[in-house]
């Protein structure tokens, strides 16, 4: 996109900050114009309700300043992993990327994690995470 004039494109936040590309400022549902920053992409997530099957968006979210294009980021694994080497590095992995990952997150231009992956620990990488039937966090950590 930076190459190409009057290119446009979509990339997350973060990059665009990163790579110095101009982001553009647009009208949400009510009205408002709404620059692209961390808060205001992060406000469209603050008030969701995230269903137990994690099913919802966040685009377009009503209220005065949210930016209308936001997403949640979704990493999908397989819950039963057939080499228990591969699954128990996942599992570690996902377990330091949503509690000691976090701390990572402001310098990172991101936000940390909030709500169902955040505020209680992730419990779907935590809960249960067999490899070839055994949990591969039984310790804990």
């Amino acid at each position: 996109m930076k190459q190409t004039e009057g290119a446009i494109g979509y990339v997350e936040l973060a990059y665009a900050n990163q790579n110095k590309l101009p982001t553009a400022e647009l009208r949400n549902r009510d009205g408002q114009w709404v620059k692209a920053t961390l808060d205001t992409v992060s406000a469209a997530a603050a008030k969701a309700e995230i269903p137990p099957d994690y099913r919802v968006s966040i685009a377009d979210a009503p209220r005065q300043g949210r930016y209308p294009i936001a997403a949640f980021t979704y990493l999908l694994v397989y819950k039963e992993q057939t080499d228990p080497r591969k699954g128990d590095a996942l599992v570690h992995f996902l377990w330091w990327a949503i509690h000691d990952g976090q701390k990572m997150a402001a310098a990172l231009g991101l936000r940390p994690g909030a709500g169902a992956a955040g505020e209680d620990g992730g419990s779907d990488a935590e809960d249960d995470s067999p490899s070839r039937g055994k949990p591969a966090l039984a310790d804990g950590k």
